[in-house]
């Protein structure tokens, strides 16, 4: 019972397998496309998140060194510190100023 398989062959297949077949193909392309998409779209994304995290890893090193700039408010703030830190100085001389002139009033008694 060998049977040969040639050019003059006959297969018989009812119209229900034929166009499970067809159905079946579809769907494989329909998921296979899909895959692909999906793919694209994460590598898209993928690229967009290693950007901003070279973003992000250049503004974290220049930020504190100022590099980049200094915001208004860290400029009013840095002038307020200067302000503030004379004044202590200020205070501190008199300080030591009238703790000398305690001593000696009480180096005259």
């Amino acid at each position: 019972m060998t049977a040969e398989i040639g050019e003059n062959t006959k297969l018989q297949m009812n119209i229900k397998t034929i166009l499970g077949i067809c159905f079946g193909l579809m769907s494989l392309c329909g998921v296979y496309f899909t895959l692909i998409a999906e793919i694209q779209s994460l590598q898209v994304r993928l690229m967009r998140i290693e950007e901003y995290v070279k973003m992000n890893s250049e503004f974290r090193v220049k930020w504190p060194r100022g590099e980049l700039g200094a915001l208004p408010d860290d400029a009013e703030q840095n002038m307020r510190l200067q302000y503030l830190e004379k004044h202590q100085e200020k205070a501190l001389d008199n300080i030591q100023s009238i703790k000398l002139k305690a001593k000696e009033i009480e180096l005259k008694k």
